[in-house]
This record gives structure tokens, C-alpha cells and sequence, in this order.
């Protein structure tokens, strides 16, 4: 019997009314293993009514209580860790290695949504006239929704929800429905946490539910992580409407490795972000710009570490990559290796006739790796989003500078060089909005905020750490005078001196 995945609202799982249900498979057998429901207007429209009857009294409640049961649920969170990993994998079909990585860096964001308390912290300055204080607090906006790709189930909803609730909203996830399970287990342990009825709630589905929300007068703010072309379109919609928004969007994140450079630690560093995840991540590094005389060995380098990882189901450990979430995202992802000779490129490793022993029927592609691409071609220009990696080459600092800054996309860069001097100019003159020195996939802390520059983000706040708290709370100044209680009316005595 199919397994079928419903909707969480109210606290409570609701069956699918619209009819409509979306296929889910299992990456490494190319079977449908699941339905999941899609929601119609009136079932989105049931989610957010429950989380605005929900904030009336959650938008009130106290920070220890909403940072306690965040506390209660992190300890089920990591508890169940291995659990999540394992639907993560049956769906998305990465390693489960890397499933359990997903997790302990969504519990990070959770870890600081526990400590929210610091950063909701108002201002006061007092006698700014006499008598007058002015302070400064935030509140919550009310109503938020979350809409959430496919490549980390777990992990990118937990840069949003844990914030939001306990800055003191009520949340609205919309998942990816290629992997829904996750979020839905998330819901449970939520609810086993003690967080009310109604404060988190996920309804799945495709267009019909998303313009819903965007445009749904109830919803005061959007957070949104996926493709460039979805997110200037959240980011459009969702403005026109009236909502406060965060839409990340694609990149093209470019690792610079100059002469000086460590080359075996810059390969060992290609590989792991380039082909970690099977390249579905938007921080992945897709381009090395090599300068100068480095290209050859560096190239050569690469191409040896790739050729020794392991490709199998996400549940074999002994595996190291997985396969591609979907048939027609494997079959795009190799039409760029497939097209790339034609556009000037020399074909390293051409991964595209890959297959995996007794899972024939999976969504499997190797590793490939180009070189000496050039800007024009299509391996270079589109955000791949696979285990696909271009290597370029630049005769000096400043031509390799102006190529990655040539690129519409600015999420995330990285430089590897022993010269800190070179370091400290690349950091200030490359435009991204995330930089790594030595470090080839450099993702903030929890307490720094994640975001790009560019068509990599629309929007005024990053996501996560103090941008996130700002987004998900709006700000209020009050000014205050109180008359000086010995002032008082003749025949009140409140028991103050009058002679002051």
C-alpha cells in the first residue's frame, strides 16, 4: 500500500480534500513510494485561519514559555535525528551521512531560537527631554509562511520556523513536495513538545498553494528558498501584496585558487563542495577559477579524488554519493555535460552514463568535471544544481576578480591562497555576500545570518542570526513622560516629598 502524506494543521494531520495528490520516489530505485496531497485555496486558507486564531494567544505568550518548549523540542529533535535522516534519505536520496549533517546544522538554528531572548532585547534611553524616556521594542508580525525546496527538507525550514515562533509568530510551511516527510515529522515533535495547536502548521502542494499564500491578506511575511526565477517571483508577488519578504534564490559560487595556493588541499576542498550532495546545494562550489600555471596540476588533482568516490543508495555507508532527486532533474543536469564539448569545453569526466548495480532503475549520474570553460557556455552560465564542476582559467588576480564579479549571481565565493594580503582584497572587492578563505563552502554560523548578493537574493534581510530575528518582528518606539509623583493634585498624597 502506498504511503500517503497529509497535511499538519491545528495540530493535528488532515487528510487531503482536493483530490489532487503529487507523486514521491525513491531516488535509488526510480519507485514511487508515496503520494502527498496537495492543497486546494480553502485548505491553505484552513492553515492560515489556524495559525492566526493560534497567534492571538501565542503572540502573547511569555519568552520562557516559547524558548522552553523550543528547548523540549530540540531534545526530541536530536533524539530522533537518525529518524529524520532516514526519511530524508528515502526521499531526497542523499547519503545518510549527509542527511544527519542537514539535521545537526537545522538544530543550530533551533540551539538559537532557544537563546532568542538576547536579541529581542529593547533600548531605552531615559531623560532624552525632562521626564521623557524613549524605548525601543520589536513584536511579533503575526502570520508567516515558509516555502522550502527540495535539497534539504529539514534543514532549510529550521532557518526559518524556530525564529519565527518564538519571536512570537505563528508559522505556515509550504515544503517541497518531492520530499514532504520530513516536515511532517518535524510537526509531530513540535506538537510532543508542547508548542499550541495552531502555531505550526504545513500544508504541501504546488502553484495553487504557494500563490495562495502570497497573496492571502492574513500572511504578513514570506521567507523563500529555491531557484532565481521562483524567488524574483515570490519576491514580486508577495511585495505586490503587501508582505514583508526574503527570497533566496540560485547562485553560481566560484572558488579562486591562485599560484600560491595549497593545491592538494584546494582539490580536496573542489571535490567535497562541488560533488557533496550530489551537487544539489546552493552553496556547492560549480566553478574554480585557477590563475596563472595552476590549472594543469590543480585540474589533475581533481580529477584523481573524483574518480574515487563511491556512488550508491544513500542507505548503503558505504556510499558516498547518491543519486539526483528526479529522473528529469538527472536527465537535465547531464544534457549540460552532454552539450558542453560542442561549446568549447575539454570533457575531463563525463559522468553521464553512470548506473548502479541492481538499482539500474535509479536516478543515478557520476561525476564530471570540465575544463577550460568558456563564460559562454551554458555549463557555466545556468546554475547546474548536480554533480557538474567547471573549471576556468585567469592569468591574474584581477581578470579572475572581474569574471567572478561578471556572474549575475553573488551567494557564496571562496579564495584559496596563503597570502593573507590577497585574502583580505578578495574578501572586499568580490561581490557575494558569503566569502570563505581557505574554507571552499563557507555557511555562517548560526548567529551570523545566511543570504547572497545579486540574483541570489530579493530582499532586504538575509536569513537566520540578527537579520532573521528582524524579519520576523517589526519595531515600535514609545516615548514616554510620567508627572513627578509630588506633583500631585492637592489632597492626593502618595507619600513623596514636596520639596524637591
Amino acid at each position: 500500500m502506498t504511503k500517503i502524506v497529509n497535511h499538519w494543521i491545528g495540530g493535528k494531520t488532515v487528510e487531503g480534500a482536493s483530490g489532487t495528490h503529487g507523486p514521491v520516489t525513491n531516488p535509488a530505485t526510480g519507485e514511487v513510494t508515496t503520494k502527498v496531497a496537495f492543497a486546494s485555496v480553502d485548505e491553505v486558507d484552513a492553515a492560515v485561519a489556524a495559525a492566526k486564531e493560534a497567534f492571538a494567544t501565542w503572540g502573547q505568550s511569555s519568552l520562557a514559555q516559547r524558548t522552553s518548549i523550543l528547548f523540549a523540542f530540540r531534545a526530541l529533535l536530536d533524539a530522533h535525528r537518525d529518524d529524520i535522516a532516514e526519511l530524508i534519505t528515502a526521499e531526497h536520496g542523499k547519503v545518510h551521512s549527509d542527511a544527519l549533517g542537514e539535521v545537526a546544522r537545522g538544530l543550530e538554528i533551533v540551539d538559537l531560537a532557544c537563546g532568542i531572548s538576547v536579541q529581542l532585547k529593547g533600548e531605552l534611553s531615559t531623560q532624552v527631554a525632562s521626564r521623557v524616556d524613549v524605548s525601543s521594542i520589536r513584536q511579533p508580525l503575526g502570520v508567516v509562511a515558509g516555502i522550502t525546496p527540495f535539497n534539504f527538507p529539514a534543514m532549510v525550514p529550521m532557518w526559518m520556523f524556530p525564529i519565527a515562533i518564538a519571536c512570537g509568530n505563528t508559522f505556515v510551511l509550504k515544503p517541497s513536495e518531492k520530499d514532504p516527510s520530513a516536515s511532517v515529522r518535524i510537526a509531530e515533535l513540535l506538537a510532543e513538545a508542547g508548542l499550541p495547536d495552531g502555531v505550526f502548521n504545513v500544508v504541501h502542494g504546488d502553484k495553487v498553494a504557494v500563490d495562495r499564500l502570497l497573496e492571502h491578506p492574513d500572511v504578513r511575511a514570506v521567507s523563500f528558498v529555491g531557484s532565481t526565477p521562483i524567488a524574483r517571483y515570490i519576491h514580486a508577488t508577495a511585495s505586490a501584496n503587501g508582505k514583508r519578504v526574503q527570497a533566496l534564490g540560485g547562485a553560481k559560487n566560484h572558488m579562486l585558487v591562485l599560484p600560491d595556493a595549497d593545491l592538494d588541499a584546494a582539490a580536496d576542498a573542489a571535490v567535497s563542495a562541488a560533488y557533496g550532495s550530489a551537487g544539489e546545494r546552493c552553496m556547492a562550489i560549480s566553478a574554480v577559477v585557477a590563475v596563472g600555471s595552476t590549472g594543469d596540476e590543480l585540474v589533475e588533482k581533481i580529477r584523481e579524488r573524483a574518480e574515487k568516490i563511491k556512488i550508491g543508495p544513500g542507505d548503503d555507508p558505504a556510499s558516498e554519493m547518491g543519486p539526483l532527486i528526479t529522473k528529469v532533474h538527472r536527465d537535465k543536469v547531464a544534457s549540460y555535460v552532454e552539450g558542453a564539448a560542442a561549446e568549447g569545453c575539454e570533457v575531463v569526466l563525463d559522468g553521464t552514463g553512470h548506473t548502479v548495480d541492481g538499482f539500474e532503475d535509479g536516478h543515478w549520474i557520476g561525476i564530471s568535471l570540465l575544463d577550460k570553460v568558456p563564460t559562454t557556455a551554458k555549463a557555466y552560465q545556468d546554475e547546474i544544481f548536480g554533480p557538474v564542476l567547471c573549471v576556468l582559467r585567469a592569468e591574474t588576480y584581477e581578470e579572475a576578480l572581474d569574471l567572478i564579479n561578471a556572474s549575475p549571481f553573488g551567494n557564496g565565493t571562496a579564495i584559496f591562497t596563503r597570502d593573507g594580503g590577497a585574502a583580505r582584497r578578495f574578501q572586499l572587492e568580490v561581490e557575494a555576500g558569503m566569502v570563505g578563505v581557505n574554507v571552499p563552502i563557507p555557511v555562517p554560523v548560526g548567529y551570523h545570518s545566511f543570504g547572497g548578493w545579486k540574483d541570489s537574493l530579493f530582499g532586504d534581510h538575509h536569513i537566520y542570526g540578527n537579520d532573521g530575528t528582524h524579519f520576523y518582528t517589526r519595531g515600535k518606539v514609545v516615548t514616554t513622560r510620567w508627572p513627578d509623583p509630588a506633583d500631585a493634585p492637592a489632597g492626593v498624597d502618595l507619600g513623596f516629598p514636596r520639596n524637591h
